[in-house]
């Protein structure tokens, strides 16, 4: 039986918002020296629960394709298709924009000097995000739903054969000499890729967003199956075997293709699918089935307006820090609580800012689509 509308699409907005609270605290600690490690990436294979965060949230960009594909039951291929490019133009875009962004700073002399266009990174998470969309957007609409699976399942071991077959030297998984981040360099150059290694190295490269699609292609048939069977023990049951299976996929896999976030492998794939699913399935049970729900408002006000509060958190955050205001903050009110706590407290006061925001905008039913 279909979920009612009210229902449905709340679990969706917890898990959507619990990933972009989540998201704002690792990315705005107070000292990333004094960071809690389970807030840190895992530095090259490896996984920690920072590296969810990502992927969750493309999970949930395909679990809401799911049910946005509905209302385009009707409407002429070209609105479709205008509609898919747009979002996709607009959202890279806005990628690009926010890493350009202040789009000033000082020189030397303390002047306000343009940020030249020849040293701007190109790709990043939001670009990702839209290139991920736009195809698995285009593959929902015009294939059968096990045949998106099935070209998902073959994106990732091409992208697995491709790094085997194309890197240099004896290590197919190298930070700079793998396929992918040689692609990188030769397409964009070392002065549009990510220095945040201390290398021009690109974790939201090109060719790894190859693998990335699958997230998303997942996340539509992890919503489409809650749709038809989400309702059901026997629906929410399976869900959770296949969240297990495709754990314990990834950690066999793991052994010769290692979870790699910053290279977006396979097994890293499957991980975070399997583990998305393990906790929409223990939402949807708390929320639907137990009824639970005096704990959710919370989230769904990061969840009803995901990308706008998350521009937000990047570009407040860039604001503080050229206007020195940042380490200011953290050094003056945060840091005397104690380093690692103090850095916690600071990047919890982030989120909550920007959840302060979030909840005006919802109490005005005002929210950001693109």
């Amino acid at each position: 039986m279909l979920m009612p509308p009210n229902q449905r699409l709340l679990a969706l907005d917890v898990f959507r918002g619990m990933t972009i609270c989540f998201m704002i605290i690792v990315n705005t600690p107070g000292n990333g020296d004094t960071t809690y490690a389970p807030l840190h990436h895992a530095s090259w294979n490896g996984f920690t629960p920072t590296d969810l965060v990502f992927p969750s949230f493309m999970f949930a960009v395909g679990n809401a394709m799911s049910f946005a594909m509905k209302k385009w039951e009707g409407l002429a291929e070209s609105k479709v298709l205008f509609k898919i490019f747009k979002r996709t133009f607009i959202i890279f875009l806005l990628g690009y924009l926010m890493y350009w962004f202040p789009f000033v700073h000082w020189n030397a002399n303390h002047e306000l000097v343009m940020n030249p266009v020849n040293h701007t990174r190109i790709m990043g998470v939001l670009q990702r995000i839209a290139l991920a969309y736009c195809a698995a957007a285009l593959m929902v609409r015009y294939l059968k739903l096990s045949t998106v699976v099935r070209l998902s399942v073959v994106f990732l071991l091409l992208y697995w054969l491709i790094l085997l077959m194309f890197s240099i030297g004896d290590n197919s998984y190298d930070m700079l000499m793998n396929t992918g981040s040689r692609i990188d360099r030769w397409i964009f150059g070392e002065n549009h890729l990510y220095h945040g290694e201390g290398v021009a190295f690109d974790p939201e490269g090109l060719l790894s967003t190859l693998p990335s699609i699958a997230n998303v292609t997942f996340g539509y048939a992890a919503g489409k199956w809650i749709q038809q069977k989400g309702k059901t023990y026997e629906g929410l049951t399976k869900l959770l075997l296949t969240g297990a299976a495709l754990i314990l996929l990834a950690l066999i896999w793991n052994r010769i293709f290692p979870i790699n976030k910053k290279l977006w492998t396979g097994s890293f794939v499957l991980l975070t699918v399997g583990i998305d699913c393990i906790l929409i399935s223990a939402l949807i049970y708390v929320i639907d089935f137990l009824q639970i729900k005096r704990w959710t408002y919370f989230f769904e006000v990061f969840g009803k307006n995901p990308l706008f509060i998350y521009l937000l958190s990047e570009l407040g955050v860039t604001l503080l820090w050229f206007f020195n205001v940042y380490h200011l903050l953290y050094k003056n009110i945060f840091q005397p609580a104690g380093n690692y706590v103090g850095s916690f407290l600071f990047a919890v006061s982030v989120m909550l800012i920007c959840w302060l925001v979030g909840y005006v905008l919802d109490k005005r039913k005002i929210y950001v689509r693109v």
